[in-house]
């Protein structure tokens, strides 16, 4: 879908009188749906308050004894609130009438802001391969041993080494050509000519049969027959692109969290911490935490039968299924637990510093912070509960004090 800066100038002005996104569909000749994804692409979000009133998201900021001098994500009661009118069409503040009033973060469509974020993105989708220098060194460690000096194809280096190399055949053809790599045309055994394509995939998947019997429909119907089947969410929190990434391992029945850092956003890196789990836990206490697990579309999730066996004994030790594309909701709890890791490590920042040890504090302070959900308990006190303190003391989680509960940038910081 192609909008026109016009386009874009309609969309705004419509919005502005809060008229309906089928409304707005009808006078630019687009499907709502595209109009619902333009609006949701490139809105800006804006911390203003209203009329004579500071901004503040604080969920007790009304009832608050020290809301005059309130600090924000430093005060250790703090919970953000979120407009929940945001979860719906228009999905912005543009038209609405209580906005002079609200003190809490708002988003608004702005047309040019809309149209040069369009063409930036345009720009770069043309420009070629995005790939920084810490990825193709990476990829030059596993590549250059095999391909330039023992003489193997691309081929065999990529499928044996499938849960290292998260790029297709053509991808890594790709950047040999635009000289990229240490691996030269000259080295390959047999150069193969690929075909341009149309659109090349963005995911490679490691199996491109690993949603079968994994859906999230498979895991609905799971969940009606085995309703007190206990659920753990996994997915993956980025630092700078290309660089470490962490882990989360998110244990629903008590909104407990386990984080791990990685070197590489691979799916080896997963299989290596659920067996480094099993190690730790013991196969008894491993396959009663992880019953069932489920995660997103991510290209590192796509060889869910290392994970779901042991490799020694191929006995059956989990079982994985698959949220819908682009539906984060359906592992809504996990994403709330990661709106507290963004508060000690916000997006963009790098992880490149941090070790286990590093993630392990985190954690510590994340998971003894209480909830109101659980009655006012915190994660880390129904965790041992459940699973027992020799377990959480394997895990190296531990209690931090209510008062000394650190969730700002600082945590980390002055480690």
């Amino acid at each position: 879908m192609h909008l026109t800066k016009d386009d874009r100038q309609t969309i705004e002005n419509e919005l502005n009188h809060n008229h309906s996104l089928k409304q707005i569909a009808s006078l630019v000749n687009k499907h709502p749906s595209s109009i619902s994804r333009e609006i949701r692409n490139h809105y800006i979000t804006k911390n203003t308050g209203g009329y004579g009133r500071p901004f503040n998201h604080c969920l007790y900021r009304s009832t608050c004894p020290v809301r005059k001098n309130c600090q924000l994500q430093h005060c250790i009661k703090f919970e953000k609130e979120k407009c929940p009118k945001l979860n719906h069409p228009p999905y912005v503040c543009n038209g609405c009438s209580k906005k002079h009033l609200c003190t809490l973060s708002k988003r608004y469509y702005d047309a040019n802001y809309a149209h040069d974020e369009y063409l930036s993105v345009l720009q770069e989708s043309r420009s070629g391969v995005v790939i920084d220098k810490k990825e193709i060194n990476y990829l030059n460690s596993i590549l250059t041993p095999l391909i330039k000096n023992r003489k193997q194809s691309i081929h065999h280096a990529i499928i044996n080494n499938k849960n290292l190399i998260m790029y297709s055949e053509s991808k890594i053809y790709k950047l040999i050509d635009l000289g990229l790599l240490e691996v030269r045309n000259i080295d390959l055994p047999r150069k193969v000519r690929f075909r341009n394509r149309v659109k090349q995939s963005k995911v490679y998947k490691i199996d491109k049969n690993c949603l079968e019997n994994r859906t999230y429909e498979d895991f609905l119907k799971y969940m009606e027959e085995n309703p007190d089947t206990p659920i753990v969410e996994m997915d993956t929190v980025e630092g700078l692109k290309g660089g470490k990434v962490l882990l989360t391992i998110h244990f629903v029945n008590c909104s407990f969290m386990l984080a791990f850092i990685r070197d590489h956003n691979t799916a080896q890196s997963v299989i290596d911490i659920f067996n480094f789990l099993q190690d730790l836990l013991g196969i008894d206490k491993f396959k009663e935490m992880f019953v069932l697990i489920l995660t997103d579309n991510g290209p590192e999730f796509s060889n869910p039968v290392e994970i779901e066996f042991d490799n020694d004994t191929g006995e059956k030790r989990t079982q994985i299924f698959y949220c819908h594309p682009s539906s984060p909701n359906e592992k809504g709890s996990c994403e709330v637990n990661h709106e507290l890791i963004r508060r000690i490590l916000p997006k963009g920042t790098s992880f490149e510093s941090l070790n286990q040890n590093d993630i392990n504090l985190m954690m510590s302070h994340i998971n003894s912070y209480k909830r109101k959900k659980l009655n006012n308990v915190s994660p880390i006190t129904l965790f041992e509960t459940i699973y027992g303190k020799d377990t959480l003391d394997k895990l190296q989680i531990q209690e931090i004090e209510s008062n000394l509960i650190n969730l700002s940038t600082t945590l980390l910081k002055n480690r």
